[in-house]
């Protein structure tokens, strides 16, 4: 039986257990996309708890990509060198660092949600056609030069990545966003090459994995988080995405299977593991290795998910913002304490050894300030 906390090889990447740290907008980038001192304590925090795989929040390949003045950018090559710290740091602390690449589309120029509203100064946002999402502004719709320039900004964007020591790369195809936006006909409503049926709207995600693909060397893996569903009657559906993963699997070493996010009518149906379906439905459906996530919260219901074959990894966002440390208590609680190592200098407050502290030994050594 395959156990939550057996290892799990990415495109001959390995990683010390079937957790990971989803993907977590901090609205807490300077201006110009650089990180800062809050996402390398954030992440780091993260990576000491035991997850296998990091993911740094979502990305923008460009400024106008942006949620919010508050998001990351790999845009330019002057965000290579603080984004390596941030990989650097990951690693060291024991986890696989990787990385979400996105474009917010028509869901772009907002601020922070604590603050609310449109973005003081906004700027103008693009989209597969001129469909608000709900009282937003209206996007541009893309012409084929902005579809080609977008494109090639993801496939720089990669490069970037791989430049600052990113091990896998997720596209950001769910939650509404440009991706997301083609692939529905609520949001894409082109009659061109770009949208129409299935093979049109799928399009633009299916180019954005080939141009990302083409640039990534031997030993970082890809991966596309989706919404399976729109959670609305005439959205993208369960079966549309087990169909565009199954046509991109030669290329995809991970899907991550989300949901909704597209249209502000969503009827979302709420439960422990509800998003599990339709990472089971991708699974089944293609034999291809997801990731589940939304509402995983307890030891033994991940540890189902995995052992009865729904997903292959769980990704874990607001409890671990809670209990950064969760995996630990997850192989306590489980019977199989050591499965996930504490960290050397905080073994006193774990197991209550009046040891002192040493030098980090899931990782590489910490690398100085």
């Amino acid at each position: 039986m395959t156990d939550l906390f057996s290892p799990l090889d990415l495109a001959g990447i390995a990683l010390r257990n079937r957790i990971g740290v989803a993907p977590m907008c901090q609205y807490s980038a300077a201006n110009d996309g650089r990180p800062t001192q809050w996402h390398l304590a954030h992440l780091m925090h993260l990576a000491l708890g035991g997850a296998a795989l990091v993911i740094v929040e979502a990305t923008a390949v460009t400024p106008e990509g942006r949620i919010s003045p508050g998001d990351l950018g790999l845009w330019d090559d002057s965000l290579i060198e603080p984004h390596a710290k941030l990989a650097a740091a990951i690693s060291a602390a024991g986890a696989v660092p990787g990385i979400q690449l996105g474009h917010a589309g028509r869901k772009a120029s907002r601020n922070a949600p604590w603050l609310g509203g449109p973005a003081e100064p906004s700027w103008e946002v693009i989209g597969p056609s001129a469909v608000a999402f709900g009282d937003f502004a209206t996007p541009k719709a893309m012409s084929d030069a902005d579809i080609a320039d977008t494109l090639k900004a993801f496939a720089d964007a990669a490069i970037r990545a791989v430049k600052a020591g990113y091990r896998f790369i997720e596209l950001h195809g769910a939650h509404g966003y440009l991706i997301h936006q083609f692939l529905s006909p609520l949001s894409n409503t082109r009659n061109d090459a770009w949208g129409g049926d299935f093979a049109g709207r799928s399009r633009f995600a299916r180019e954005a994995v080939a141009a990302v693909k083409a640039v990534l060397p031997a030993g970082v893996a890809l991966g596309i988080r989706f919404s399976h569903t729109d959670w609305v009657p005439g959205g993208w559906t369960t079966e549309e995405t087990v169909q565009l993963c199954a046509d991109l699997k030669p290329s995809v070493d991970l899907f991550d299977i989300s949901s909704g996010g597209l249209h502000h009518e969503q009827k979302i149906v709420l439960g422990p593991g509800y998003q599990v379906p339709g990472a089971k439905a991708v699974r089944e459906g293609t034999g291809a290795l997801t990731t589940a996530v939304g509402l995983i919260t307890e030891a033994e219901q991940a540890q189902a998910i995995i052992a009865e074959g729904s997903a292959d990894m769980v990704l874990m966002a607001r409890a671990l913002l809670r209990d950064p440390f969760w995996p630990i208590r997850a192989a306590q609680s489980l019977g199989k304490s050591g499965a996930v190592p504490v960290p050397p200098q905080y073994e006193r407050g774990w197991h209550g050894a009046n040891k002192p502290p040493m030098e980090l030994a899931v990782g590489e050594p910490m690398p100085a300030l």
